[in-house]
């Protein structure tokens, strides 16, 4: 009987570490909203360690482009993350919202990101940023 409850509890154990590193996976959720109070926020973000939700403009092309706003996010699920926009941004105007890392910078808690740059730099799955897109209304 011993025998069968500590399988038991192994394969419960099992179960829980795999359902905690399957949701650790990075993502990012957001639909088109209205910028005119000067914040874009995605409704949900998953990062496997502490990081930033950065704005990117980007248009048809689907390429990163310019920053326009970031926020801290914590490791683990980080719900309703406001970033405040550091430039107008007009009503039809594409955003790229995506996470980024808090590695290689100089400080811990700064973002210090700048286009193409390798600090604070964003995030991939399988080779795939991890973004989604949206527009300003």
């Amino acid at each position: 009987m011993k025998f069968h409850l500590t399988a038991v509890a192994l394969v419960l154990s099992a179960g829980t570490a795999f359902a905690a590193a399957h949701s650790m996976t990075p993502a990012i959720e957001g639909s088109d909203q209205d910028v005119s109070g000067g914040t874009v926020t995605a409704s949900k973000v998953v990062a496997g360690e502490n990081g930033w939700l950065v704005v990117h403009r980007t248009d048809a092309d689907m390429k990163p482009g310019p920053v326009v706003g970031h926020a801290p996010i914590k490791m683990g699920e980080n719900m309703d993350v406001a970033a405040i926009l550091t430039e107008e941004v007009a009503s039809g105007d594409m955003l790229m919202l995506m996470v980024h890392s808090e590695n290689g910078g100089m400080k811990t808690g700064v973002f210090e990101y700048t286009l193409g740059a390798k600090e604070d730099g964003p995030i991939k799955v399988e080779d795939k940023l991890v973004m989604t897109t949206v527009t300003a209304e």
